[in-house]
């Protein structure tokens, strides 16, 4: 019997106007880490998000560790950073040597709580170990309490560096996600709602800064006609030819944005009836003046409320028909590299993770492939 095809969680969604750019780029020669799609990208990066200045960085995670390497974070400082995340929010304070303090989230929206937040930094300040940053992150394109979290940072005086991986196209108040931090992190990696196959961004409102990001980004090479160096700098710089993919990517994102939200108006429609009947599924949903790019829909699925569904029952039968699903992201705190560091928790990130699932999300998604999705859900719900 013929395998079928796989429905992925989150794949590449490339169009025609990224092919242009990237010929450019091998008419003209242009096939180093920088060049005219490089200057162009950032330009559009600076244009979406609403900031004055954007470095294009070989990753996310590349971007996190210049802002931290920026804001003077050495050996043994403390780095606040929210707890349910990938890894890649935390991994850079370990590169710096320092430690990381995990916050739990908060209900509403699953990212940081602010009032644990206050907590730490009231507690921090009184033991003198005030942390150089705080790293909040929009989940799965879910604005956070930002402006709380903000708040509070300039209260205690502890610059954020603002995880929007997976954020782009999100805001609170017509305000981007990205533009409320001391740092802004973008992600444009192949399983965002825009990729350059592999990719990120720093921005910032402090041209300064940003141009030191470029030069750390450049293996840190002085102004000399000889290579020369006078501190450690990185590969971190994003190639001509990938910045070209972004170019045309960004093009597009409010039409990505547009398939995403109304893969979730499917997904919730098609639960609201489910919980008619008597289940109880649970979304992410947006706050007032809240707008989340849906990179990813999400449910909650407590087997107490839902006849003795889990969420691994969805994900199993789920893989046995070749549709990729996945768990949402095991908290720091839990993580075995991580689990013996200081936290500040509340329970909420760890019912997340034991009762949460991510749903296929692709912007190429059609409707063939949302028949086999509901397909299977059916049979699922129909065992109970």
């Amino acid at each position: 019997m013929k395998e079928k095809s796989k429905i992925w969680l989150s794949s590449p969604h490339i169009g025609e106007n990224e092919i242009k750019y990237i010929n450019s780029a091998f008419e003209s020669n242009w096939i180093a880490p920088l060049g005219p799609n490089v200057d162009a990208f950032e330009y559009s990066i600076q244009q979406q998000v609403g900031v004055t200045h954007a470095a294009a960085l070989s990753s996310g995670t590349a971007a996190i560790h210049l802002a931290l390497i920026l804001l003077d974070v050495k050996l043994n400082d403390y780095v606040f950073c929210q707890s349910m995340t990938f890894s890649a929010s935390a991994n850079p304070i370990i590169y710096q040597g320092a430690i990381p303090v995990f916050i739990d989230s908060e209900k509403d929206t699953w990212n940081m709580d602010p009032e644990l937040l206050r907590e730490a930094l009231k507690e921090a300040k009184k033991n003198n170990k005030l942390p150089k940053a705080i790293i909040p992150v929009h989940l799965y394109g879910m604005p956070s309490k930002i402006l709380e979290i903000v708040e509070i940072g300039n209260e205690y005086e502890v610059p954020v560096i603002e995880d929007s991986a997976e954020s782009i196209g999100s805001y609170i108040s017509n305000k981007q996600c990205g533009s409320f931090g001391k740092f802004g992190v973008l992600s444009f990696n192949g399983n965002k709602i825009i990729t350059t196959s592999g990719g990120g961004a720093l921005i910032s409102a402090d041209q300064n800064l940003i141009q030191k990001a470029r030069f750390l980004a450049t293996q840190a090479r002085d102004p000399a006609p000889h290579y020369q160096h006078s501190q450690i700098g990185y590969n971190y710089r994003l190639s001509n030819i990938l910045a070209g993919i972004g170019i045309g990517q960004l093009e597009v994102l409010n039409d990505r944005i547009k398939a995403r939200r109304d893969n979730f108006k499917l997904y919730h429609k098609y639960f609201s009836e489910k919980n008619i009947k008597g289940f109880d599924i649970q979304f992410q949903e947006e706050p007032i003046n809240y707008f989340s790019n849906r990179w990813l829909t999400c449910i909650i699925i407590d087997p107490i409320t839902n006849a003795g569904i889990t969420r691994e029952d969805i994900r199993r039968e789920m893989e046995l028909e070749n549709i990729e699903t996945r768990p949402l992201w095991k908290p720091m705190h839990q993580q075995p590299i991580f689990k013996n560091l200081q936290k500040y928790i509340n329970g909420v990130s760890d019912t997340l993770f034991e009762h949460g699932l991510c749903l296929p999300s692709g912007s190429n998604l059609v409707h063939s492939d949302f028949e086999r999705i509901f397909n299977c859900l059916d049979r699922i719900f129909h065992k109970f």
